[in-house]
């Protein structure tokens, strides 16, 4: 790759300390060499009209992007997350290494056409259908790998020890067999796993214990010290029962258990957290960890509502992920966390503090924590030495006419019925123009292959 820098123009660009006119960012490879401000564009620069940082998306399980929609018919009793789930694994048992593939790669495209850079790929289909381990163990691993490579999509790839169906080391179930490692295969798949990253641009690898319900105490413990420095992930407190069956099971909460049996600090990401107490949501935020919301997903699923105001009021940071992948952009998710908030609260502009934007608030919250989350914590925004991940909106869309400032955030997540986003830049590279993806054919002529397989083996 020529080290000989590119650089692009915009008339606005969202930089540290807000918006500001006529920026030229000038490019080295995947990273941005300098920005200077207030200056003309240079001949062959790429020019644009509002530039943003590119958002990591924190949490993601690609396969699931397979069943999007199939979920949608009400059974004859009442439907919840856990009948939900009875399907993700009825999908998770169909998908051969070039089907998962297939769809990630289909996946990651739509992330970068809808303003993500980076994913942070929770990763827990590692077997072959029958179970049993592929003579490659990393063999799906490196069916993600492959679809990141594709979309040009920057990977944070987060291998899940799962092992157990529930508290206490219950024994998993039959559909949970592709899911299964003990620690000793868990830690082989992990060294596999970050193998298959070698000589990925700007990959990182992250490292996941699924839940409290699918690891026991000693393989958190375990699964967290594989990569002392890496990011580490798990689900938590994400549904009702979840929490019912961790007090049966150990006379605690399940974030309350956490905190007090575990070295909880920045580099975890507990996804969802959605309920805890009062006490619970302060000594989260106190921890440093950021909380890994999906906003989207758990109102989908019907999870419930993240305490944010008092989280956020003790200083706590989170991100946000697609989750199941139902619905994919950055807008979407960060539109979905305050509206959920307002109907929780029944008020308006809940997360922004006193006199500030929603739509800034939030995105760079957002922005801040999942850099964290995925492992690349001070090389996100625009700035030197930062991921050259960009994304450029069309001052001419609809919403953003006659915007200025940070009311074209609030625009961008509140105000578009249809996105605004034109070009997108991963590691430096251009992937998406007039808001498709470079590949979007060739990636869709896969994706659907594979997907009317699934339909006949469903």
């Amino acid at each position: 790759m020529s080290s000989k820098p590119t650089a692009i123009h915009a008339k606005r660009a969202l930089l540290e300390d807000g918006f500001a006119d006529n920026v030229r960012v000038m490019l080295s490879g995947p990273t941005i060499a300098a920005v200077e401000t207030g200056c003309q564009p240079a001949p062959g620069d790429e020019r644009v009209d509002i530039l943003l940082p590119g958002m990591a998306n924190l949490h993601s399980h690609a396969f699931q992007r397979a069943m999007a929609g199939l979920a949608e018919v009400r059974g004859p009793g009442r439907d919840t997350f856990w009948t939900w789930r009875d399907l993700m694994y009825r999908v998770a048992l169909t998908l051969d290494p070039d089907d998962v593939s297939a769809v990630a790669a289909q996946l990651y495209a739509e992330m970068l056409e809808g303003g993500f850079t980076r994913v942070g790929e929770f990763h827990y289909l590692h077997h072959a259908p029958d179970g049993s381990p592929y003579a490659d163990r990393a063999e799906l691993a490196g069916s993600i790998v492959e679809a990141s490579q594709t979309a040009g999509l920057g990977l944070t790839l987060i291998p899940v020890l799962y092992a157990h169906s529930d508290f206490g080391g219950a024994r998993p179930s039959d559909g949970q067999r592709r899911f299964i490692n003990d620690r000793e295969g868990f830690a082989h798949l992990l060294d596999a796993s970050e193998a298959k990253l070698s000589g990925l641009e700007g990959a990182c690898l992250g490292v996941a214990a699924h839940s409290l319900r699918a690891a026991t105490p000693e393989e958190v413990s375990f699964a967290a010290s594989l990569r002392p420095h890496a990011p580490f992930h798990m689900h938590i407190s994400e549904q009702v029962k979840e929490v019912e069956d961790c007090i049966a099971w150990s006379g605690q909460r399940p974030v309350e258990w956490l905190l007090e049996n575990e070295t909880v600090d920045q580099r975890w990401c507990l996804i969802h957290a959605t309920h805890m107490t009062a006490d619970e949501t302060v000594s989260l935020a106190q921890s440093g960890a950021v909380a890994g919301l999906c906003p989207v997903t758990e109102a989908n699923l019907g999870d419930g509502v993240f305490n944010a105001p008092d989280f956020l009021a003790a200083g706590g940071q989170f991100g946000t992920g697609s989750d199941s992948n139902i619905l994919i952009g950055v807008a979407d998710e960060l539109r979905q966390l305050e509206y959920a908030q307002r109907l929780f609260h029944r008020a308006r502009n809940i997360i922004a503090p006193h006199g500030a934007s929603n739509g800034r608030t939030l995105f760079e919250a957002a922005l801040k924590g999942a850099a964290r989350a995925t492992g690349i914590e001070g090389k996100a925004g625009i700035q030197p030495g930062a991921l050259a991940d960009l994304v450029s909106l069309d001052a001419n869309h609809p919403a953003l006419i006659g915007r200025k400032g940070d009311s074209l955030l609030d625009a961008f997540i509140f105000g578009a019925s249809r996105s605004p986003i034109d070009k997108v830049w991963a590691l430096g590279r251009k992937q998406v123009e007039a808001g498709r993806h470079l590949a979007s054919d060739a990636i869709f002529v896969r994706f659907r292959s594979a997907i009317e397989r699934l339909s006949h083996r469903l």
